[in-house]
């Protein structure tokens, strides 16, 4: 059963959108690199969405082909690359695993 990895971000101040453009292609580009990893989008909220969104800034939906497939990921060296950019960029961080 797909597991959908749902993660929000509240940026540091000063945060470039160059810096997130990078960010951004450098983990949509763990797909293939990582086992079960089958797709990422990442952007900021709707407009809509933006009063609800309480401060965070951006968000990224990851799905991966099974619940195992969620530790692979985790400790991947792709992805702990990513995290080093996300803990220089952010100053809050939420995740949270759906399997349906």
């Amino acid at each position: 059963m797909p597991v959908y990895h749902v993660v929000l971000f509240r940026l540091k101040p000063g945060v470039t959108q160059e810096q997130l453009a990078a960010w951004s292609a450098k983990a949509k580009a763990m797909v293939g690199k990582i086992p079960g990893l089958v797709s990422l989008e990442a952007g900021p909220p709707l407009p809509i969405s933006v009063p609800r969104a309480k401060g965070f800034d951006m968000g990224l939906v990851a799905v991966l082909e099974k619940k195992e497939d969620v530790e692979v990921y985790a400790g991947h060296p792709a992805h702990l690359e990513v995290h080093k950019l996300r803990e220089e960029l952010c100053v809050d961080t939420l995740a949270y695993d759906l399997e349906f």
